[in-house]
């Protein structure tokens, strides 16, 4: 069975930094790629952030130069480092692990920025 658990998210101030993490089971970790979405209130998730199995990363531009994703193939987990926080990061985040067809989702993790 494929589980894909994020943690990490909470309350943070405008301007701060929070790690998220992705912990993955059930798959062959090393061969997919990872990817962060985000759900603001009231709008559709959004891609912001992914890594492929060759540790290539790619950003939305509305995060680039502050989110930075990375993948430890060893623990079978990827991170979301968040810097600069802004009220407009506020939103649900989604980790994803996708090869080919094969697709998995986990439950989200909410992060809130405001004073």
């Amino acid at each position: 069975q494929v589980q894909v658990v994020e943690s990490g998210g909470g309350l943070v101030q405008p301007g701060g930094s929070l790690r998220l993490s992705c912990a993955v089971s059930g798959i062959d970790f090393s061969t997919y790629t990872l990817a962060w979405y985000r759900q603001p209130p009231g709008k559709q998730r959004q891609l912001i952030a992914a890594i492929t199995y060759l540790n290539k990363a790619a950003y939305h531009d509305s995060v680039k130069g502050r989110f930075t994703i990375s993948r430890d193939n060893d623990g079978a987990s990827a991170y979301l480092d968040m810097n600069r926080l802004k009220p407009d990061d506020t939103a649900v985040y989604y980790c994803n692990a996708r090869l080919q067809d094969l697709d998995y989702w986990g439950q989200g993790t909410r992060v809130t920025v405001s004073w």
